[in-house]
């Protein structure tokens, strides 16, 4: 037996004997366990992460998520989501690296694996990240908390850090941000300096202003419980912030209500940091800020500045006032600004002018570059940035010690507040400027969608960040078609033919489409992808998203596909069977531009959620644009609360979207089929 499987098995014998409250066999496996102690100092030796019999249970509990069959395996293209409802995601990359070594000592070549399996491949990779920190209970160590047992038998075998800098830095923005809502008197301002923020987010309500703060409303918040709050009043408040957040794009797949609950740091300060982050990068993007055209260096077309990432932009900006101000550019928001001259002189160039007020005018005083002490000459600087309203974010030793996700915060909040940038008709390269096209509401959906799904990297932009064909084969992934990596080019790409490869890409996710999928793909090829088009894969993306919402529906029936016929008839026998009048004929029946059906079927499966005094009812075609509205963004938000994951828009249901008002429906019918069964 090998000492991985040795103690697996004493905690589960250790479980089985206080279970059945028998002290002699509970005598007995102290007995073995003390036997094995000179065994656990070899393994904390050798960085063995030993697993709890809570973490087993949750491991056992994740496996079984993914093992819908309860075939007793999973396939190996199912890993990566396995390993993300165990709480430990990875790399897209570093999931097929393991999946090939499990493949080459895969003695029975079924490329299938077992529960026991996982728990090995799972317990060698925490070996690999915990194996420092195998004996420590809570503890501070240059900025790291970590939280957990002190040993691998202990009920909290596994650790988890956060940085405190990171706490400091989302309660003092938290702090500024909320500090005028009403509904938020009873949590702010939040102590930084202890662990109030994990406890303030508890009843939901900090982290639905925080969503609706870094996207306008996204929740209608008269849908959020602020009054007498139960605990499960609470518990509906997180789950439409979950929902919600997901809906924003961000990934959430690995977090539930009980953990927020539970306020766990890691997973609290990794939700906070995904949705202030979608906040500060909101209008770092063209076709919202045309001044980042004035970023065109010379030789550059126009599409490959539009293509580049927030965090390149933020790069491209501060450089830029850089050179204006004659000095050195950095590569980084890492070492490159320890010594804070470059946030000196960003800070001098972005400064207000008041060319017709001298009130409006901030002059920088830059003598704090003569400061030999790195820590004071960081405090000085954020002095100056005080005087523009933005120190946030940052510490001097934040600065000094090069954190970069801070920093980048530091930087993106100076770009939201201070741009200092002229929006040009005509860019030295001859470009004319006068109309850039924004992302379309469904494009928004998408992509929002795909991130929300933790693909590797990150989309930005819907049509250049999948021309390589990679995102559209995770996504094949998530929605149970297998993709053989093997016959996938992954980067770095060479520098000659590097187009080639992304082809490849292309040309196999079309055939994965057409064969496997069995998706309508007809004059859609590789190219088309690789292109960019917008057409194609818009087409291919939506198809994705149908099969990817529709799969809830089949793993509750008996794996047969679910049409639309099958929905709309579920829909209208559930709205009749509670007496309901809201019959709907298509999802393009104009009625569903009053949300009433919606509403109304929402209320059929959760009674008692909908606040009738917020509907507006009336003559049904006689309401208004405003009315219409303002029922759909209740009804958004109501499907959120009771669980739904809707990704669809308020805009949607008043235009009548047939695409995503099936979505909506088809969310609504997969949670009513699971509360049914349960």
């Amino acid at each position: 037996m090998t000492l991985n499987s040795t103690w697996i098995r004493l905690g589960l014998e250790i479980w089985l004997g206080l279970k059945i409250g028998s002290v002699l066999v509970y005598e007995e496996i102290c007995t073995q366990l003390k036997s094995y102690v000179c065994l656990g100092e070899a393994a904390m030796e050798n960085h063995v992460t030993q697993i709890s019999r809570e973490d087993l249970e949750d491991l056992r509990e994740a496996f079984n998520k993914i093992d819908i069959d309860n075939s007793g395996y999973v396939s190996d293209f199912e890993l990566q989501e396995l390993f993300r409802e165990a709480s430990f995601s990875l790399p897209g990359y570093k999931v097929r690296e393991i999946i090939e070594t499990f493949i080459a000592g895969d003695t029975n070549k079924d490329e299938k694996i077992s529960f026991d399996e996982f728990v090995s491949i799972y317990q060698e990779l925490k070996s690999k990240e915990f194996s420092e920190t195998f004996r420590k209970t809570i503890t501070r160590r240059d900025g790291i908390r970590s939280f957990g047992g002190t040993s691998g038998i202990s009920s909290e075998g596994t650790q988890h850090s956060y940085a405190d800098e990171e706490k400091v830095a989302f309660v003092n923005w938290i702090n500024k941000a909320l500090a005028k809502d009403p509904d938020c008197q009873h949590l702010l301002p939040m102590n930084p300096r202890d662990e109030s923020l994990f406890t303030s987010v508890r009843d939901g309500i900090l982290l639905c202003k925080m969503i609706n703060l870094s996207q306008p409303d996204t929740i209608d918040e008269r849908v959020i419980n602020t009054k007498k709050l139960t605990t499960f009043k609470m518990t509906e408040n997180l789950v439409l912030a979950l929902n919600s957040a997901s809906a924003i794009g961000c990934t959430v797949v690995s977090i539930d209500a009980h953990d927020l609950m539970a306020g766990k740091p890691h997973l609290v300060l990794g939700l906070l940091w995904q949705i202030i982050k979608v906040g500060l990068f909101a209008d770092i993007e063209i076709s919202r800020n045309e001044g980042l055209i004035s970023l065109l260096i010379a030789g550059e077309q126009l599409d490959h500045l539009m293509s580049m990432s927030p965090e390149e932009l933020l790069l491209r900006w501060v450089n830029y006032h850089l050179r204006n101000a004659g000095t050195q550019t950095i590569n980084n928001f890492s070492d490159d600004i320890k010594d804070s001259r470059a946030y000196f002189y960003l800070l001098d160039q972005i400064a207000p002018q008041g060319e017709h007020d001298y009130r409006m005018s901030v002059k920088i005083d830059m003598s704090g570059l003569n400061e030999r002490d790195l820590d004071r000459r960081a405090e000085l600087m954020l002095q100056q940035a005080a005087r523009l309203d933005c120190r946030q974010f940052v510490s001097p030793r934040d600065v000094t010690s090069g954190n970069s996700k801070l920093n980048l915060a530091f930087v993106a909040n100076l770009f939201n507040m201070h741009p200092a940038l002229q929006r040009a008709q005509i860019n030295s390269n001859g470009i004319e400027t006068t109309h850039i096209e924004a992302e379309t509401k469904e494009e928004k959906t998408f992509r929002n969608w795909i991130n929300s799904l933790g693909v590797s990297p990150y989309v930005n932009h819907l049509y250049c960040d999948l021309c390589d064909g990679l995102v559209i084969l995770q996504l094949y992934e998530k929605v149970n078609v297998p993709v053989n990596w093997k016959k996938v080019n992954n980067p770095p790409y060479p520098v000659l033919g590097a187009n080639m490869k992304k082809l490849e890409n292309c040309n196999y996710a079309v055939e994965l489409g057409r064969d496997v999928a069995h998706f309508s793909l007809v004059g859609i090829g590789g190219e088309n992808l690789n292109e960019g088009s917008r057409t194609h894969t818009l087409a291919l993306v939506w198809q994705l998203m149908r099969r990817y919402t529709v799969l809830v529906l089949s793993d509750l029936g008996d794996g047969e596909r679910v049409g639309d016929q099958i929905i709309l008839s579920w829909v209208n026998t559930t709205l009749s069977q509670k007496r309901k009048d809201t019959q709907i004929n298509s999802f393009k029946d104009k009625l569903i531009s009053t949300s009433l059906p919606v509403i109304d079927l929402i209320d059929a499966i959760a009674p008692g959620t909908v606040k009738w005094d917020m509907v507006k009812r009336a003559e049904r075609r006689m309401l208004t644009d405003a009315d219409k509205l303002n029922n759909a963004k209740y009804a958004i938000s109501l499907a959120r609360k009771i669980g739904a994951r809707v990704y669809a828009l308020p805009d949607d249901l008043v235009e009548v979207n047939p695409k995503m008002v099936l979505t909506l429906f088809a969310c609504l019918m997969g949670h009513g089929l699971k509360k049914a069964n349960r």
